[in-house]
């Protein structure tokens, strides 16, 4: 992809006075705050409901994980020994500053650095002129002289107002885990998507309605493209992502409830891993279903990876989504039922 990068312009503050970085297409805008590097908002300039809210509220200060965020180094707890080492869960890419680098009106590059692990990563962000397609690119360098394991995972968390009960879930992931099952083999009982277990019985994960149990479930995708929507339909707004299964294999699917049990976040988490767990772990699993549950850099190393988030207007009634492709440049949604379901589409957007 030609990034469009020019002079700083972007740099705002968000919330409360938190410092952030905007870009706006035509149609929609996608903010960055920097005290973490979370997307915070992605929304319709003329619809004013943000997807994208988990944890939003809290010190101005304070540099933590928000909405959209990026989990780096790692997925899930350190060990014993490296959080007392002061390693915190999901790794450091949310409590570290990041710095806006140069920006137009509908593009932006933000980067930080990660001390305990000694990683690197720049993220590239342009919003399409025409329609709410964030198209984003992130490259990760090693700068220790030795070459180790990491995760990269996308947690993309959903949450009220847009998230409600009637919100549904769909995605074309394939054969999953509950990740509270007992090690050494979580993967066994396997099950499908939609389809959890709690107690042996089956749990439609599409749905959140009060009891969020099990509360995460890891699922593997086997087509070129992984994509996962959420659906309002009473508010008329769609929420997804699309990637490319070579870089992120696992779709991992987080509920979470309020002291009330109404709907509170949905993680829609794609990444490198499928397993909650420390490194040693990891290690010593090495595959689930056949495929990797860390990834591996050299020193020195770049490797980077890419996905696109994008918005679509609904109307009333909208049943979610059975299927999603990307062909030449056009994205299309077809609706789940029997009947003939309605297809929303994007035409001249690009994966790149």
């Amino acid at each position: 992809m030609r990034w469009l990068i020019l002079a700083l312009g972007a740099l705002s503050l968000w919330g409360q006075g938190r410092p952030s970085v905007t870009i706006e297409g035509e149609v929609a805008r996608a903010v960055i705050d920097l005290r973490g590097g979370s997307w915070v908002q992605f929304e319709f300039r003329d619809q004013k409901l943000n997807p994208l809210v988990w944890a939003n509220a809290g010190p101005v200060s304070e540099a933590r994980a928000m909405g959209h965020f990026l989990c780096l180094d790692r997925w899930g707890q350190p060990s014993a020994a490296e959080g007392a080492n002061g390693m915190p869960f999901h790794g450091e890419a949310t409590r570290v500053e990041w710095k806006a680098g140069s920006s137009s009106r509908s593009a932006a590059r933000v980067s930080a650095h990660l001390p305990m692990a000694n990683l690197d990563v720049v993220r590239d962000a342009r919003l399409d002129a025409s329609h709410a397609w964030l198209m984003v690119r992130e490259s990760v360098t090693n700068r220790n002289k030795l070459g180790r394991p990491y995760n990269m995972v996308q947690h993309a968390t959903i949450g009220p107002p847009f998230l409600d009960a009637s919100v549904v879930v769909d995605a074309n992931a394939r054969r999953g885990f509950m990740q509270s099952s007992p090690m050494p083999h979580p993967e066994e009982p396997s099950v499908y998507w939609p389809q959890a277990l709690k107690d042996g019985q089956p749990v439609n994960l599409r749905h959140l309605t009060g009891d969020p149990m099990p509360n995460v479930v890891s699922f593997m995708i086997e087509e070129e493209y992984g994509w996962v929507t959420a659906t309002n339909a009473a508010q008329g707004l769609l929420i997804g992502y699309i990637w490319k299964t070579s870089e992120y294999p696992w779709l991992n699917i987080w509920r979470h409830v309020d002291d009330r049990r109404n709907p509170l976040a949905r993680g829609l988490e794609f990444g490198t891993t499928g397993l909650h767990q420390p490194f040693e772990v990891l290690v010593r699993k090495g595959r689930i279903f056949g495929k990797p549950i860390f990834a591996w850099i050299e020193p020195g190393e770049t490797q980077t990876r890419s996905y696109a988030g994008f918005l679509f207007k609904v109307p009333a009634g909208y049943r979610g989504v059975a299927r999603v492709t990307f062909r030449n440049g056009t994205l299309t949604l077809k609706e789940r039922g029997e009947e003939p379901g309605r297809e929303l589409t994007m035409e001249g957007v690009r994966f790149e």
